[in-house]
């Protein structure tokens, strides 16, 4: 009488199988979460820049503007991936600047950068792949 059953083989030839298909795989996905949330952070300061413009609207200055959001996740369990701030802010100036944090370190575009004449600028990498203006400051 004969016993069914996988050999040791057949079973070590599926880990391999499966372990060549992670490593293929998870970089891949872990791409995609840094894209998604470059796009969230673009989002994110498309609408502050729509608020400083309200704001100038009002006032004919940015500088009573304040920064509506918090550097927190939108999601209460996730980790912060970006850090929000305007470093240039005067009655007829800002500049806001979205910098990647640790989680997001390995972003391909850096920080990311907006003016109030609606100049983009993206720390490193390519312009199509960005997508947010040119390589600058």
């Amino acid at each position: 009488m004969r016993i069914k059953g996988f050999t040791l083989i057949e079973l070590m030839i599926v880990v391999v199988i499966v372990a060549i298909l992670a490593e293929i795989a998870l970089p891949s996905y872990q791409e995609s979460v840094r894209k998604n949330r470059r796009a969230q952070a673009k989002a994110d300061m498309t609408e502050l820049a729509q608020g400083f413009e309200r704001q100038y609207t009002v006032d004919r200055s940015y500088t009573n503007f304040a920064l509506p959001f918090t550097n927190s996740p939108r999601d209460p369990g996730a980790a912060v991936a970006y850090i929000i701030s305007a470093p240039v802010l005067a009655a007829k100036t800002y500049t806001l600047r979205v910098t990647p944090t640790s989680i997001q370190g390995a972003d391909r575009c850096g920080k990311l950068q907006l003016d109030q004449t609606g100049v983009k600028f993206h720390e490193k990498g390519d312009d199509e792949t960005c997508g947010w203006g040119t390589v600058g400051p």
